[in-house]
């Protein structure tokens, strides 16, 4: 979501229109002072770095701030035209020192420690029963006119005998003048937060955004930050890191105590945090405010610095009755951040200024060095321990059918401040700009690409299907795609056709469905095919296949299977968490190999098969959110599970075969915040009574059978076993499980940022009645197979390279055979 979160927005930056920076050192010593805070009359914080620098922006004017630091005399700097940088002086004195901050690193910890072991009596997600309360949100994307200097450049393009000849760049006059006006981007929302029995939920009142009658709902669902400081995991800009107050934060986080100040008219303690990795956006750093009675968060600053520069505040009001500090405020901010390296979004290149340290000659500042984010949320309605009860609590999120259509009176009912001039114009501009330069369908088409679908008029075509190879149908060209709403929202047509270079046979699929359930996106469908398929191959009927250029594994197969078949199917998200579907099918199928298949003493080289067949995947930790036209997953979470039981249906439609099968698949992955990944898949099936060899399992092999380890380099696939041979194995029940670990990626050169992947895959299985299949070759499983390798993707332009080992029971006579180098392809669209 953070990739379509970024299209939408491409490049997030801020050039304030008033900075201040400065030195803070000691009078006498003229030592810096690190971690010196830093208060403006306008109330923004700021502290010193290790070197006792600071650096503060504002929209609004600065009048004057105030320099503090624990152990020396309070002073009051008067802010001077056309002085950008202060160096303050601090005297030291021994007066009124409170005993606590005589060892500023000892007191801190001391501080914290205590505000970890009574987090659970001060976080309101702990200590309430019950409560709920209504936000108000507003999210803009602008930049501060007075910080862009609006005149016309004049650029030389070369000089010639004849003359200099010029070109007039407008761009910033352009931009400045667009700002003036109106916001680039800004959308408002009204929210009802519910918690009760550990759940929160958020039910989305109103909402509008700017330029769209209907929002994009995966903007509304993105988690800026979290809700709570207190959250084990806190989350910033769709990345979670670990809290600054979690059980075993002492290991990761530096403390030192600055200051002591009121908040409420409560003393609190100031304490800065700070990750203790040197490198750069590795963690949070930031400032809690912890109230000496009871240590609980009272406020909180939290930040990264890196290729973007990250904020986040949340505010707390305290309660007496329950002595306890509740969230009634929080903010977040994106500007650009210093560095040199630039990064790609979907193709496009962001420039960043280089470091500070470094002598980098700077460059021309454009328009997106002026933009900037921000998201301002204010609870209020804020009840307490009261009987909850909340509505469809297995949705994180769910809009109210007419949240798209509130009048402006509900809005100007909620709004914190009176809406300006600049925000109207805003609402008005967007809005016509988006009818005329059809905003709302390009960000369609752009959705649809990146699923895999090239929208067309009425119809989408099925990116998948223009292309690919395998040694049965040499080169497969087709055409195929889907209709879509602009047809009807209830009603599709779908099918596709294709060719084989190397069968010279036609294959196609004709399919039409109908929605019965709009909140459920139930669907009943028919559809009749005549195509091939790998034999043995394992497909979970649930699992959507996702969109890439290209297929690498199908190349080197030559085993199929033509089947055609008719079915009907009912595919629904009716219950919670979980995406099912439901079907009937009727297929004849024809081995497009040398295979018979022995079944009470009758020989079969085609069959009938009649089967009815349930698919469920069920992801009970993510996040979902309920729209108007359906269900999204807005936060995916691990691990998942897929069950899938198929069942023939006995002497139904002239079906030839009694069998049962049963198939499950589960995936975990944890994502480290050192960028760091770890994946692992565990998958199972079983099948019982009569089933031919097309229809069992062999575990996806990727290896071909040529006689050296150069002959036998090819494309690696995603799961496969890439030293096992096609056809080597097959079973009727098996088990399998992969380890993946992925490392940061390493710079050896320029352009050489290898990434390296350990993996570990092994199977067993075993194969009942092995006689019944004639005229094909091939092992079984029960002794188990094992592999381990080495992944060396995008080394360069996304090209990689594999090697894998093949070990154990099953390991060859010959060591080069049980080898396996592969090329490997990662397509990088700036994600």
């Amino acid at each position: 979501m953070k990739q379509l979160f970024l299209l939408f927005f491409f490049t997030l930056s801020l050039q304030a229109q008033f900075q201040i920076n400065g030195i803070v050192k000691n009078t006498n010593s003229n030592e810096v002072l690190p971690f010196a805070t830093i208060t403006t009359d306008i109330g923004n914080y700021s502290i010193t770095d290790v070197d006792g620098k600071f650096s503060i922006t504002s929209s609004t004017p600065i009048s004057f701030f105030i320099v503090s630091y624990i152990g020396y005399t309070k002073t009051k700097i008067n802010i001077q035209k056309n002085t950008p940088f202060y160096n303050v002086s601090l005297t030291q004195t021994t007066d009124n020192l409170n005993e606590v901050v005589i060892n500023t690193e000892n007191a801190a910890l001391a501080i914290i420690k205590k505000t970890i072991a009574l987090k659970d009596n001060n976080n309101p997600q702990k200590r309430l029963k019950s409560f709920e309360f209504k936000t108000y949100n507003k999210l803009i994307v602008s930049a501060n006119p007075d910080s862009i200097s609006g005149k016309i450049d004049s650029i030389i393009v070369r000089k010639t005998k004849k003359g200099i000849y010029y070109k007039i760049d407008s761009t910033n006059y352009k931009f400045k003048n667009t700002v003036n006006k109106r916001h680039l981007f800004q959308t408002e929302k009204v929210s009802q937060f519910q918690f009760g029995d550990n759940k929160l939920k958020e039910t989305i009142l109103g909402t509008k955004m700017a330029g769209l009658k209907q929002p994009l709902y995966e903007i509304l669902a993105f988690n800026l930050q979290s809700f709570s400081i207190y959250e084990p995991k806190y989350e910033l800009f769709e990345t979670k890191y670990n809290s600054p107050i979690a059980d075993n934060s002492l290991k990761e986080y530096n403390y030192k105590l600055l200051d002591t100040v009121a908040i409420a008219g409560r003393n609190s303690y100031m304490i800065y945090f700070k990750n203790k990795k040197k490198s750069k956006a590795k963690g949070l750093e930031g400032i809690l405010y912890i109230d000496e009675n009871n240590y609980a968060i009272a406020k909180a600053i939290v930040r990264i610095r890196g290729l973007l520069d990250i904020s986040a505040n949340h505010d707390f009001e305290y309660f007496a009755d329950e002595n306890i500090w509740f969230p009634i405020h929080k903010d977040f901010q994106i500007i650009k951040g210093k560095n040199d390296d630039d990064i790609k979004i979907f193709g496009g290149t962001i420039q960043f200024d280089g470091d500070m340290e470094q002598d980098l000659s700077a460059r021309k500042k454009q328009p997106s060095d002026y933009i900037y984010l921000r998201s301002e949320s204010h609870n209020f309605d804020i009840q307490n321990n009261k009987n909850v009860k909340i509505p469809n609590p297995f949705y994180a999120v769910e809009i109210e059918k007419n949240a798209l259509n509130k009048e402006e009176s509900f809005w100007e009912t909620f709004r914190k401040d009176s809406i300006d001039i600049r925000t109207k114009k805003t609402y008005s501009d967007l809005d016509s700009i988006a009818i005329r330069k059809k905003i709302a369908n390009r960000l369609q088409f752009g959705k649809k690409i990146i699923n895999g679908y090239l929208p067309i008029a009425f119809f989408d075509l099925d990116m998948r299907k223009f292309f690919s190879y395998n040694n049965y149908e040499g080169f497969r060209l087709g055409l195929g795609g889907v209709t879509n709403e602009r047809l009807s929202k209830d009603f599709r047509i779908e099918g596709y056709t294709a060719y084989g270079t190397k069968d010279g046979a036609f294959k196609y699929n004709i399919g039409a469905a109908v929605k019965v359930d709009k909140q459920a996106n139930s669907w009943l469908g028919v559809s009749y095919t005549d195509d091939v398929k790998e034999i043995a191959s394992t497909s979970f009927l649930i699992e959507k296949k996702p969109f890439k250029i290209y297929d690498p594994r199908p190349i080197n197969i030559s085993t199929f299977y033509n089947y055609v078949s008719w079915k009907s199917y009912f595919e629904t998200k009716q219950i919670p968490k979980t995406e099912s579907v439901w079907e009937l099918a009727h297929a004849e199928v024809e081995p497009k190999f040398n295979y018979t298949f022995l079944q009470n003493d009758k020989l079969y080289t085609s069959y009938t098969m009649t089967t009815a067949m349930a698919s469920l995947q069920w992801n009970p930790f993510s996040d979902f959110m309920q729209t108007p036209t359906g269900r999204i997953e807005i936060e995916k979470r691990f691990p998942k599970f897929t069950f899938q039981y198929t069942q023939s249906l006995g002497r139904l439609w002239d079906n030839d075969f009694d069998f049962s099968k049963f198939d499950f698949k589960t995936e975990y992955e944890k994502k480290y915040l050192n960028g760091q990944k770890t994946s692992l898949l565990f998958q199972a099936g079983y099948a019982l009574g009569d089933v031919p060899l097309t229809h069992l399992y062999n575990t996806s092999p990727n290896n071909i059978t040529k006689e050296t380890i150069r002959q036998r380099i090819t494309f690696s696939g995603k799961n496969s076993f890439e030293t096992m041979f096609f056809n080597e194995f097959f079973s009727n029940k098996y088990a399998l499980f992969q380890f993946k670990h992925g490392f940061n990626r390493v710079t050896l050169f320029k352009k050489i940022k290898p990434s390296l992947v350990i993996v570990t895959r092994m199977a067993w299985g075993n194969l009942e009645h092995p006689e019944q299949h004639l005229g094909l070759g091939f092992k079984t499983l029960e002794k188990g197979f094992f592999e381990s390798g080495i992944e060396l993707n995008q080394i360069f332009n996304g090209l990689g390279l594999t090697t894998f080992f093949r070990y154990g029971p099953n390991q060859l006579p010959k060591i080069e055979d049980n080898i396996a180098v592969k090329l490997s392809y990662v397509l990088n669209l700036g994600f």
